[in-house]
């Protein structure tokens, strides 16, 4: 497990609009935080899209669903009791995602993923995560999530 030096900060989100003015339901923003590792280190973990629990506490699982992993069109299944704690209030199960991979760039270290379907309304929405060599004495990354 990587150390976070920092909370993720940063967050932030509107309703888009159509070009009529009217809200669309779907959010936009960022969230991003330094972690205390190299960049390498870091893609190394977080671009093996199946070890999202090794370094995001709240999943539960992680399964492959359909494709090859790091390949657009992979699909995964991610379950987690905690992702979204308002919903688990309303709901007897734990809260779940099904994302599909839409873009891997290794050279860049990011990657974008779609929320095709899950119990937590969220379908739709386009997610990438990006990293960046941050510097510093043993290497620093700073990741950046935007939705």
């Amino acid at each position: 497990v990587l150390e976070q030096t920092s909370n993720f900060t940063g967050v932030g989100a509107d309703s888009s609009r159509a070009m009529d003015g009217q809200a669309t339901g779907k959010w936009r923003g960022t969230a991003s935080g330094v972690v205390s590792a190299p960049v390498d280190r870091v893609w190394e973990l977080v671009s093996a899209t199946s070890r999202l629990r090794e370094w995001m506490p709240m999943v539960e699982s992680c399964t492959a669903v359909a494709g090859d992993e790091g390949v657009p069109g992979y699909v995964r299944l991610v379950r987690g009791g905690l992702m979204f704690p308002q919903q688990l209030q309303q709901q007897a199960s734990s809260s779940w995602v099904r994302e599909r991979l839409v873009a891997m760039d290794h050279a860049s270290r990011s990657y974008t993923y779609l929320m095709e379907d899950g119990n937590v309304g969220l379908a739709g929405s386009r997610n990438t995560i990006s990293l960046f060599d941050y510097g510093g004495d043993g290497g620093a990354t700073l990741v950046v999530w935007s939705f």
